[in-house]
Formats: structure tokens, C-alpha cells, sequence
């Protein structure tokens, strides 16, 4: 499924719904599509499961998983144990204790890398500023000052190469995303978005992922092949 255009992407692959539907689009867009996924002290390995199997599944010209120990830092309920995963929304406004410091900024700096390495001049990464849930690092203004910098930052850049961060899903909803995933082929129930996630990928129902994902699939009226361990609310 690799595009046959010349043009390279590293795609940030984290396994989940959205992650999926990028690499989807890249590919669809005629990119060789090298992924990248992180092994960074998450609650569960399912999610890189998932983008391995993404990965083979979509022929990508070649993935990484790269190793890091974010769980050190803490400060996430997603890499300290000692932090519930809400199961109820929380305050408007409010960054939630799902929010990883600055791990949108070490993925991309790990891409960026690669990018340099495979001559990629593209990087995908599915942030999102509408179902975000209020992390600052998937805001369409880091993403342009980010980019800014990696065009300061890098050797290709400074010898006329312009490093792009493309974000497809920035602006769409969950059930657009699922719409445009469906209509590139995207096995969905390949994928894995919950952040308590089980052994085999069944998801909790009841994190702000899940609930993000099942409303997803609902309104986009696209079945939901996700295999839940209690139905969400």
C-alpha cells in the first residue's frame, strides 16, 4: 500500500483509531510511509500491538518502536499507577490527568530524528483540536511553532529541505475521522484507543477514550468492532 511516489512521511503510529487513519491518508496521498510508536512506560502494550499489526497490515516501507521511560517522570495517570484513569468527564476548560507532560513534544522530536535519517520531509501526527480532550500539545498553535522550530533545528532544513508536520485531523470530529478511515479501507478493530486497556485489547468502556471512540462510531453510523469489557455509558 506504500505510495509510489518518491516522497517519504514518518507517521507518528501509536495503534489507536486516529493514529490508523493518518497513516491511511498519508498513503492514500502517495507517501512512503515510514511509522514511529513509543514504548514509553504506558499502562498497557496493546496500543503497540495494535501498530504492529497496522503496520504490516498497510506494507509500510519500515517501523520502529522506539524505547523511552516516561513512567520515571510520572505525572500522568496513563504512566503513574498511583493515578486513577478518570471515567467521568471532567470541568470544562480543565486539563485532565490523562495529559502525558510534554510527550507530544519527545514523540515528535523522535520523528523529526528519523525524518532526517529516511529524507522525509513530511511528519503525520493525528492530534486533534476538536475531541482533544484539552491537551495543549494538539493545539494547532504548538503544532505551527513546532514545525517553525524544526525548520531551525535540522540539517536538511538549514540546506533547503522544509520539514512539514501535517495534522489531517486537526480540525474533523470523531465520526469524520471514522468516515474518512472507513473510505481508505482502515481496519478499525485492528486498532486500540482505551487507556486501560486489557491483555488483548479490550477496551474499558468507560475512559474519555472509549466513550470518544463508541460516540465516534455512532454517529458516524459505521459499525463498532471494538471489543468492550463492560458497554460504555
Amino acid at each position: 500500500m506504500a505510495g509510489s511516489s518518491q516522497h517519504k512521511a514518518v507517521v507518528l503510529l501509536s495503534g489507536g483509531l486516529d493514529s490508523a487513519t493518518v497513516l491511511a491518508i498519508a498513503q492514500s496521498k502517495g507517501f512512503e510511509c515510514h511509522t514511529i510508536s513509543f514504548d514509553y512506560g504506558q499502562r498497557h502494550k496493546a496500543e503497540l500491538q495494535a501498530a504492529q499489526r497496522l503496520a504490516q497490515a498497510r506494507h509500510v516501507s519500515s517501523h520502529r518502536v522506539m524505547q523511552m521511560n516516561m513512567q520515571a517522570i510520572g505525572g500522568s495517570a496513563l504512566t503513574d499507577a498511583a493515578i486513577d484513569v478518570p471515567t467521568q468527564a471532567g470541568e470544562e476548560g480543565e486539563i485532565p490527568v490523562t495529559y502525558v507532560p510534554a510527550r507530544n513534544t519527545v514523540f515528535l522530536s523522535y520523528a523529526l530524528a528519523l525524518a532526517e535519517v529516511v529524507e522525509a520531509d513530511d511528519i503525520f501526527i493525528g492530534v486533534n483540536a476538536v475531541d482533544y480532550s484539552g491537551y495543549p500539545d494538539c493545539r494547532p498553535e504548538y503544532i505551527k511553532a513546532y514545525e517553525a522550530m524544526a525548520n531551525l533545528a535540522t540539517k536538511r532544513a538549514v540546506e533547503g529541505q522544509s520539514m512539514r508536520i501535517q495534522t489531517p485531523l486537526l480540525t474533523m470530529s470523531k465520526a469524520q475521522i471514522i468516515r474518512t478511515g472507513h473510505q481508505l479501507g482502515v481496519d478499525y478493530s485492528k486498532t486500540v484507543s482505551c487507556y486501560q486497556a486489557g491483555p488483548q485489547g479490550e477496551a474499558c468502556g468507560e475512559c474519555d477514550a472509549c466513550r470518544l471512540r463508541k460516540a465516534g462510531f455512532k454517529q458516524a453510523g459505521v459499525s463498532d468492532p471494538t471489543v468492550y469489557q463492560s458497554p460504555p455509558a
